[in-house]
């Protein structure tokens, strides 16, 4: 290095410029990282200057022979990018001869729009091989949003290379045409990974074709696509709750309860006409109508509330727990004293009423009761014989907080007799079920140890072998299935028996949880008969 004179070196590529010397120009600019900052800039002043057919090759040649020079020296590249962009047409032709580094050249072209640059990029998917080259030039083909793009780059989505594929995926969402969507949509169910990367491309696109895919999604085979789905649909919010209603008029009930499970997780007061139109129908299926009082508990009812009354009388249990949930976040005179006279019939409804309101925790449905002697009765009776201690003290410190010290003391607070009990473990994300499995439990002898997240769940687990675990299909985060897996893995075979509890039907969702390991799947409403059978027939397999 200090055999070159930096005098030399600019005085010599001023000459090679004006004489369009490109050999003698390229050797003095392979001095350009072994001289000092001034006469770097010196030299790239020139080449600025020049025509871009003359320094355009050259610095692309010095970039493709110092890999290191552009990090270096930014201001190598910030040229060719200057001087490629005053003439189009040049860096087309460098592109289709191959003149390296010809990935950069096909982002230029793409990324300032050149007119005829999808066709040269559509040439490129019809002929290359080179991943490297075909990467930038299916990202390219995004960014342009070429029209006849559409076909070329979806056969990419069945590409052997995840690369290229995750390029695919990102430049149809670049297009954003019904088309692309479509594409998009016929490659999920394949890759779990893509799977989600495909449901991000619809959530953020949102135009109808993106929503209807969606929307569908949530009624898919494969519970991680019901998931993620359901996920993104709550994002989008509002805009999504026409389209979700539709879903409550079919005859599909696994439907049916994923789409009020996203309505209600919404919150949207446009979402109560589509329920209400489902609860006076009458649907026969019993998650269903749990999951359309559960969704009208998370909604605003300013009017018509007294639809909720309903719920009470349901045959199933479940039912009538999400509708005194719901009542509780609704409470009117007009409902209070339609409880009022159902209790005071101490029938077998009325007492079904009592265990609903004390399951759900309904603590402001249970205070406008308990002056009512009927009620005062029963749910005594309930709570001192058949409830969890933490559920007998949360009415205790109710009822003292209240200033009722007497109905307090008849409740009674046991002494903790959780060394007693074997642990068995539940999992959902409703939190009203965990509240029935905290009862349905107890009552099978076990101490509940409940979880609204699987990983939580995952995490204890490892350390406390609980007796059982009763796990949901459809969460967040992590589905039933994953949870499985990963228990299997601490605790394989017969140790722990685990049972998948769950509102669906599906054939591939049962082999996919037995492959995963479950130990027996039930299905909701559970009762206690129900889930002591599931556990009686683990010890039989």
């Amino acid at each position: 290095m200090s055999q070159v004179d930096p005098r030399h070196l600019l005085s010599e590529l001023k000459d090679n410029t004006l004489k369009k010397d490109s050999i003698k120009a390229g050797i003095v600019l392979s001095y350009l990282d072994q001289v000092d900052r001034s006469t770097q800039d010196g030299l790239l002043s020139i080449l600025e200057q020049a025509e871009p057919g003359f320094c355009v090759p050259l610095l692309a040649g010095l970039i493709h022979k110092k890999t290191g020079i552009s990090r270096e020296l930014p201001r190598v590249r910030e040229i060719l990018t200057m001087k490629s962009l005053e003439d189009p047409e040049l860096l087309l032709t460098m592109i289709r001869d191959g003149i390296e580094p010809r990935e950069l050249f096909i982002s230029l072209a793409a990324e300032a729009r050149i007119d005829g640059a999808g066709e040269v990029l559509l040439e490129i998917l019809d002929s290359e091989l080179d991943e490297e080259i075909l990467g930038p030039a299916i990202t390219g083909l995004g960014v342009l949003g070429h029209s006849k793009a559409v076909n070329p780059v979806s056969e990419y989505l069945y590409s052997n290379s995840k690369h290229l594929i995750i390029r695919a995926i990102k430049a149809l969402e670049g297009m954003g045409t019904p088309t692309a969507m479509h594409r998009l949509a016929e490659k999920t169910g394949h890759d779990h990974q893509m799977d989600i990367l495909i449901l991000d491309v619809f959530s953020r696109i949102q135009d109808r074709t993106s929503l209807e895919r969606l929307n569908q999604a949530i009624g898919s085979h494969f519970a991680h696509l019901r998931t993620y789905a359901k996920e993104r649909l709550v994002r989008i919010g509002p805009k999504a709750v026409p389209m979700l209603g539709e879903n409550l008029s079919t005859d599909d009930p696994d439907l049916q309860i994923h789409t009020l499970n996203v309505l209600g997780a919404i919150g949207d007061v446009s979402a109560l006409v589509f329920i209400r139109k489902l609860i006076s129908r009458q649907p026969g299926d019993p998650n269903v109508r749990f999951a359309a009082f559960e969704a009208l508990g998370m909604l605003p009812l300013d009017k018509g509330a007294y639809i909720l009354a309903r719920g009470l009388t349901d045959q199933e249990e479940h039912v009538c727990v999400a509708a005194a949930s719901a009542i509780d976040r609704n409470l009117s005179e007009i409902l209070v004293a339609g409880v009022r006279n159902m209790v005071r019939q101490k029938d077998h409804d009325a007492i079904k009423t009592v265990r609903a309101v004390i399951n759900a925790q309904a603590k402001n449905l249970f205070m406008s009761l308990i002056e009512v002697a009927a009620f005062q009765e029963m749910a005594m009776t309930h709570l001192s014989r058949n409830c969890p201690p933490d559920r007998r003290a949360f009415f205790h410190e109710l009822l003292q907080k209240y200033g009722y010290p007497d109905l307090a003391q008849r409740i009674g607070i046991q002494e903790d007799q959780e060394d007693k009990r074997p642990v068995a473990v539940a999992v959902d994300d409703s939190r009203m079920i965990l509240n029935i499995y905290k009862a349905t439990l107890y009552e099978m002898g076990f101490e509940p140890v409940l979880f609204e997240y699987p990983d939580q769940a995952l995490e204890w687990i490892r350390d406390n072998r609980p007796r059982a675990v009763f796990t949901d299909l459809n969460m967040p985060g992590m589905t039933g299935i994953e949870l499985t897996t990963a228990l299997r893995q601490i605790f394989p075979g017969p140790d722990l028996p685990i049972i998948m509890v769950t509102t669906q039907n599906e054939a591939q969702d049962k082999e996919d949880a037995l492959k995963a390991g479950v130990s027996g799947i039930t299905f909701k409403p559970f009762t206690r008969a129900g889930l002591e059978k599931a556990l009686k027939d683990t010890s039989r397999a």
